[in-house]
């Protein structure tokens, strides 16, 4: 058996291979709800082959989204559309099915990115007010409001209720968004984080509000539920949130009892240096990997069966996460295990479709 073919867990929660699907925003919701489209998205996917799929960023409050057009979790009406989307795609799929709750803080209240996803002020249609841990912009955006200490006490207890109404709906997987320069990551980066009271300054004050919510989430929903965080593992800028930063919260998140890190990077400033490659961010995984007994995914312009393998194989992470490669190729496992003479589980309504060469590529 190869490597990404090979059964693992997040926490308590079993996967039949290594390959995840990461979530990617599709911004085709309305009031927060998911709509059609998102119904055979999200099948599409959890009948790819990968052994998790984890649902796009969905805000906490509406104040949270990225576009007025996002995903939302924050009301009763979503959480009850998302489970009868959940129990139409497990009725075919057998992929474990995941959500990411999420927070935008100052990168909130932009256009759709189809259209230029420009910076929309609170006067604008389909604009609002945003916040983060301090008053000041993402590159020429509408500078956000600070958010008080009563504000942070409200925006924690906000993911928990987001969580509990994951769990409602039926979801195998929590992440937690702490990257890409959205409202937990603003808190964790000195550049976006200049408060003065417990939660900046420090690492251990600027870690907080993450701290607080994995706490508070964790204790929130059961224990058969795997909980994670994706973080960036650095912003790409000179005294920024850092590697050595990212290894020592990965540490404390395990005390915790955290069930796994998805590693990316970048996103936190319009000032960032990314040299991008195939496998650019994996080096940033494996550092992690090697500070930590958790599951760590790594993701990062990793596009080809035979790489992903060898990520695996020499214990640089223990998942991989295929995002944009799935959207351009939603076969993706399909054609790793083919490459890989590798076996893989196929909803019987497909099993007749294995080409004359892989005739025993397919199992139901």
């Amino acid at each position: 058996m190869s490597f990404l073919f090979s059964p693992s867990s997040l926490g308590q929660i079993s996967l039949n291979n290594r390959i995840i699907v990461p979530p990617m925003c599709q911004y085709s919701a309305i009031d927060g709800m998911p709509t059609a489209w998102h119904n055979a998205h999200y099948m599409n996917l959890a009948l790819s082959g990968a052994a998790l799929v984890i649902v796009e960023a969905s805000a906490i409050t509406p104040v949270g989204r990225i576009t007025y057009q996002d995903l939302g979790i924050w009301n009763d009406e979503q959480a009850n559309a998302l489970k009868k989307m959940l129990n139409d795609i497990r009725q075919f799929a057998d992929a474990r099915l995941g959500i990411q709750i999420a927070h935008a803080g100052r990168k909130a209240s932009t256009d759709l990115p189809w259209v230029g996803g420009k910076s929309l002020s609170s006067t604008e249609p389909h604009g609002w007010q945003t916040v983060s841990a301090s008053n000041i912009a993402f590159g020429q955006s509408y500078p956000p409001c600070e958010l008080s200490q009563a504000q942070i006490a409200e925006t924690v207890q906000q993911f928990v209720d987001a969580a509990k109404r994951a769990e409602y709906a039926g979801f195998d997987v929590i992440e937690i968004h702490a990257a890409h320069g959205y409202l937990l990551h603003q808190f964790l980066s000195p550049l976006s984080n200049q408060r003065q009271d417990e939660y900046g300054g420090s690492f251990e004050n600027r870690s907080r509000l993450l701290i607080e919510v994995f706490r508070a989430v964790r204790q929130a929903v059961t224990s058969e539920i795997a909980v994670g965080i994706r973080i960036s593992a650095t912003d790409w800028v000179d005294g920024g949130w850092d590697l050595p930063e990212a290894i020592e919260l990965t540490e404390q998140l395990e005390e915790l009892g955290c069930d796994y890190m998805h590693v990316s990077s970048g996103g936190l400033s319009d000032k960032q240096q990314i040299p991008v490659g195939p496998n650019y961010q994996v080096p940033f995984a494996q550092a992690i990997n090697e500070h930590t007994m958790m599951p760590v995914i790594a993701v990062g312009l990793i596009t080809e069966p035979a790489q992903a393998e060898a990520i695996i194989a020499t214990g640089q992470a223990d998942f991989i996460a295929i995002g944009r490669g799935m959207l351009y190729d939603p076969r993706w496992p399909w054609h790793a295990a083919a490459q890989l003479s590798e076996n893989i589980r196929v909803a019987p309504q497909y099993l007749r479709s294995a080409p004359h060469q892989f005739k025993s590529l397919y199992s139901k």
